[in-house]
């Protein structure tokens, strides 16, 4: 796009130009994305709530902290689960947010983290997009602000030359910021956030100024301890949050529901066709999943080794979508044992060394004498 005037050398001959072909990127709405935005996607509902919404509602926020609740949990009719857990879990994290005190959401891989604090900045903000990776390698930039460097070679600090990051851009709007995975991030950069969550101000000395956060601001963390490469959080940080731990579904019919819901939109999303027979097999790789994670299976009688990685809700979603892609394209359409079966070995054995014994282990003692199972077993151990 050319933002020049347009001067009497370029009026003259706008006629004769090609007007420019729409590209992909101008035409594409949300039913065109892959993956949509939380507030994209679920529009409609965000819109029924707030009219509905006649409780009060916090400074900044779009809607009462009981109609996130209900926009986060569901109520029954029109408005969809997007977590399934307690209740009473889901109200301290919102009843955080409209506090001055930040929110982490800590659990195990696979519990839901981001995926809540997508949800919940979409519902209290209205955009979920002010978000912050956290990696080994994130600098403080992407926690403070960054530089245009070719205005500051020209001009020096300006606050032209000024590249705000997502926290003072949410900071500057009232808006709430997402921080994902904040125990990646080496602890000096951490610490970057001290100042911002206990003053609600970030200074920028090279101007000379500061950015104060407007009424409804706050910030969504989000870290585990289980995953390799974390960094302790300091105890001057740690007291700026509070925290949250989210559990893995409680029982097999929650997990069950879950994953089965999350597959149904993934497979709209993707346009893969509706695979009957379908609930068999989430039951199957919910089961699998559960009784190694536990090393317990479901009946209490048999002890099991655990492999060594985290078989979260998150990646049973991932082998029944895998296998009913292979059931829609190379199969007969109906989800089979066979669909979901190398998804599982390769879900299970992380480390082809100890995570094959027990892999094995668990298919000779259990797999193989499950009634009803003897087709999954065979199609396992050829994987």
């Amino acid at each position: 796009m050319n933002d020049f005037p347009a001067g009497p050398e370029r009026t003259a001959d706008r006629t004769a130009e090609p007007t420019a072909e729409p590209t992909a990127e101008r035409t594409a709405g949300p039913a065109a994305v892959l993956r949509p935005h939380a507030e994209h996607q679920f529009a409609e509902e965000l819109a029924l709530l707030a009219e509905a919404d006649d409780r009060p509602r916090p400074p900044g926020w779009r809607m009462s902290p009981r109609a996130v609740v209900t926009y986060l949990l569901g109520d029954g009719d029109r408005i969809t689960p997007k977590y399934v857990g307690p209740r009473r879990l889901v109200e301290v994290a919102v009843s955080t947010l409209a506090t001055d005190r930040a929110l982490l959401l800590l659990g195990v891989p696979g519990t839901a983290k981001t995926w809540m604090s997508e949800h919940l900045a979409a519902a209290i903000s209205g955009d979920s997009t002010l978000l912050v990776q956290g990696t080994a390698g994130t600098a403080e930039e992407a926690i403070r602000y960054g530089w245009n460097y070719a205005r500051l070679l020209a001009d020096g600090p300006t606050e032209a030359a000024l590249v705000p990051g997502p926290i003072m851009r949410a900071m500057r709007s009232g808006s709430v910021a997402r921080l994902e995975e904040l125990t990646r991030m080496p602890s000096d950069v951490q610490d970057a956030l001290i100042t911002i969550l206990s003053e609600k101000t970030l200074p920028v000395p090279e101007l000379g100024t500061e950015v104060q956060a407007r009424r409804g601001f706050n910030l969504i963390a989000t870290a585990n301890d289980r995953d390799r490469g974390v960094n302790e959080l300091s105890s001057a940080l740690r007291r700026r949050f509070n925290t949250v731990v989210l559990p893995m579904p409680a029982g097999a019919d929650d997990e069950v529901a879950i994953v089965a819901r999350r597959v149904s939109q993934l497979g709209r999303a993707l346009e893969l066709p509706e695979a009957p027979a379908a609930m068999e097999e989430i039951r199957r790789v919910v089961t699998v999943f559960r009784e190694l994670r536990s090393g317990m299976t479901e009946d209490g009688r048999t002890r099991l080794k655990s492999p060594t990685g985290t078989l979260s809700t998150a990646e049973a979603i991932s082998v029944v979508t895998n296998g009913m892609a292979l059931a829609a394209h190379f199969g007969d359409g109906t989800l089979r044992p066979a669909d979901v079966a190398a998804g599982i070995v390769g879900a299970v054995v992380k480390d082809p060394v100890s995570d094959a014994v027990v892999w094995r282990e668990y298919l000779e003692t259990v797999v193989r004498e499950r009634p009803g199972w003897r087709e999954f077993y065979r199609a396992a151990r050829d994987a």
